[in-house]
């Protein structure tokens, strides 16, 4: 791969989404029930046995080439549709060892065994449902509309994110060796952000874990002579309070840290000193400077404590997990957010001020440390009900953030209709910027326009990008050689300006003509979506500009196409459960939610209201044996 595919004009890829995503009311019954489908069965990472059948027989049916157990559990789809690039979508499958807390009709009750053989509860509390769901219904949709795009399709879903490992898993079992190398990948995720929201973010947008397990040795006896023992437990405490130093004593104010101990586990019985202690703990950090600076720090000091306490034999220290920070390509990361702007309007498409502590093991597959890494783009799909929104406490959206159950909540329960849909059309449209091939350009121009498009679609399109192993400034400084950049607004003098605005001199959407100078500004605090109030249903949806208004893709669905599809389609569901009676929502309460934990480790009140739209009430269980969805 010498060079890195040039993205098609933002205009023309909302038109070719605008032509794609017509056929979304038909299929997105089937996506909304493949959701329900995997939220009601989580599985927990290495064991999504049953997750990855039904994305390979999805695949299949629509018309990929599909292989399984690629790493383990992970699942292979591809669709070669004439010359072009290889655009490569992912997404992730594994649960969360959490016990489910919504109310929801479809919460999950499913209980599995841990990878120490300890039955613990399932949830997808991580969005990866939803990930799982819109990728299929992304791939069906480009296999439907073969004739709007050209070059290849990569589908890819992914085992054990959760544990940080289930990428390096596929690349180790030769996944771009077997399946060829991608030109460029897409990815999403769910946030805490109101439901149908797009944030973006060029350069560093999640950072850096590393976690360790820690084994303090002591001398075990009676509860009664503490004197004639090494307490390990009182060196335990004593670690876990000296580290809550490091971050505010050791590492600059100008830099991001996060240290947690996350476990601690020693003794038996009250009366008995026990022989040992043991921690795990967790870092966070935005650059590997600050992260080895974390990592010495966490040796010095559990190494001090232990000899302090008297302890005769040194701790065992181990790094048992360790990935890097997610830095999206600066020019993908514009290509794609100018047409996701294009196609949902600016007040559903926000730049993010600041990279997210967050880690993601996403970034693997671009390969880091190749010398010719390949250019991914990552952004966030908000997934928190309207009503919660409105009803957290805080008078910034950040601080609303902070106050809506997120991910690896036990409330984590996305608005369905809205978040899926968004979703949905954000891999699609994301894809369709770099698979227009000249043909399929052709095609599109001529795509009726309707009144989203006043305008003709311009005929430019991007300069050829730079050759891969050529300098980028993650944060949208320098242009790489040989190549003309766009230029952007620069995200230092402005913390609040947006780099993903239309360029200087095209056409912004809706065929409005774009001003000379930096484009205006729109992040977290600017964005119409996130203002305290929602507007008004009846006002003119205008903003958006994709054929099809936002009421249509965000709102309810329409009650006939639904019903066309209970008596003609509800056969071509890839699921075994009779996905019209699940998704049958007329007249079902919500079961109340159950009250929060107490502590300070959940930030916000329970979901209040309706914590989803139109809720599937709960349906027969499936009636097929496990073997049956088994690889």
């Amino acid at each position: 791969m010498e060079t890195v595919p040039h993205a098609v004009d933002p205009d023309r890829a909302a038109q070719h989404g605008s032509v794609v995503m017509r056929l979304l009311d038909e299929l997105f019954p089937l996506v909304e029930g493949f959701y329900v489908d995997l939220h009601k069965n989580p599985e927990l990472s290495h064991a999504e046995q049953r997750t990855a059948s039904g994305v390979a027989e999805w695949l299949t049916r629509t018309g990929y080439e599909v292989h399984k157990g690629i790493g383990g559990t992970g699942v292979v789809g591809i669709l070669r549709n004439g010359p072009g690039p290889t655009v490569m979508l992912r997404a992730d499958m594994d649960a969360l060892p959490l016990e489910e807390k919504t109310g929801l009709p479809y919460a999950s009750t499913t209980r599995a065994p841990d990878a120490d053989g300890v039955e613990v509860p399932v949830m997808h509390a991580c969005g990866h449902d939803a990930h799982t769901a819109c990728l299929v219904g992304a791939a069906d949709l480009l296999s439907e509309t073969r004739d709007e795009w050209a070059g290849t399709v990569m589908i890819v879903a992914q085992p054990a994110e959760e544990t940080l490992d289930g990428a390096q898993a596929m690349l180790a079992d030769g996944l771009y060796d077997r399946f060829g190398r991608p030109d460029v990948i897409l990815g999403q995720h769910l946030g805490p952000q109101p439901a149908g929201l797009i944030s973006h973010r060029a350069g560093i947008i999640l950072g850096a874990s590393r976690a360790y397990r820690v084994r303090v040795h002591g001398e075990g006896g009676h509860a009664s002579q503490p004197h004639t023992t090494v307490d390990p437990v009182v060196i335990a405490a004593n670690i876990v309070t000296r580290l809550q130093g490091v971050v505010s004593r050791e590492i600059s104010p100008s830099e991001m840290a996060v240290l947690t101990v996350g476990r601690i586990q020693a003794g038996t019985k009250a009366n008995i000193i026990p022989d040992e202690a043991y921690l795990e703990i967790n870092t966070r950090a935005l650059n590997d400077n600050v992260a080895d600076q974390l990592e010495s720090a966490i040796e010095r000091i559990v190494r001090a404590e232990a000899a302090a306490s008297g302890a005769n034999r040194e701790p065992d220290i181990e790094m048992f997990v360790s990935c890097g920070v997610t830095r999206n390509d600066a020019a993908c990361s514009a290509e794609v957010a100018a047409a996701h702007h294009a196609y949902f309007g600016e007040d559903y498409v926000i730049h993010l001020p600041d990279p997210s502590p967050g880690t993601e093991d996403f970034n693997y597959f671009g390969l880091p440390g190749d010398p010719q890494p390949i250019p991914y783009v990552f952004w966030f799909v908000g997934a928190t009900p309207h009503d919660v929104w409105e009803a957290a406490p805080g008078d910034t959206p950040y601080e609303k953030m902070g106050n809506v159950p997120s991910n690896h909540s036990p409330f984590f329960a996305p608005a369905r209709e809205p978040t899926l849909r968004a979703g949905l059309a954000a891999i699609t449209v994301a894809a369709l910027s770099y698979l227009g091939a000249d043909g399929a350009r052709d095609r599109a121009a001529s795509a009726p326009a309707g009144a989203s498009f006043p305008g003709p679609a311009p005929d430019a399109v991007h300069e050829q990008r730079a050759v891969a192993d050529d300098p980028v400034d993650p944060f949208g400084g320098a242009p790489a050689r040989g190549e003309t950049a766009p230029q952007q607004a620069d995200p230092f003098s402005d913390p609040l300006s947006d780099p993903f605005g239309p360029p200087q001199g095209r056409p912004a959407p809706g065929g409005r003509p774009s001003q000379a100078g930096p484009p205006e500004p729109n992040d977290a605090y600017d964005s119409a979506f996130l203002a305290s109030s929602w507007p008004d249903p009846a006002e003119d949806p205008a903003k958006s500009t994709h054929d099809a208004d936002m009421d249509a893709v965000m709102g309810a669905q329409d009650d006939e196409l639904r019903d066309e599809w209970r008596s003609e389609k509800a056969e071509e569901s890839t699921l075994s459960t009779d996905m019209a009676s699940i998704l049958d929502d007329d007249g079902v309460p919500q079961g109340p939610p159950q009250g929060p934990p107490a502590g300070p480790s959940y930030g916000g009140p329970p979901p209040r209201g309706s914590a989803h739209h139109a809720p599937p009430p709960p349906g027969p269980d499936d009636d097929l044996p496990d073997a049956e969805y088994r690889l």
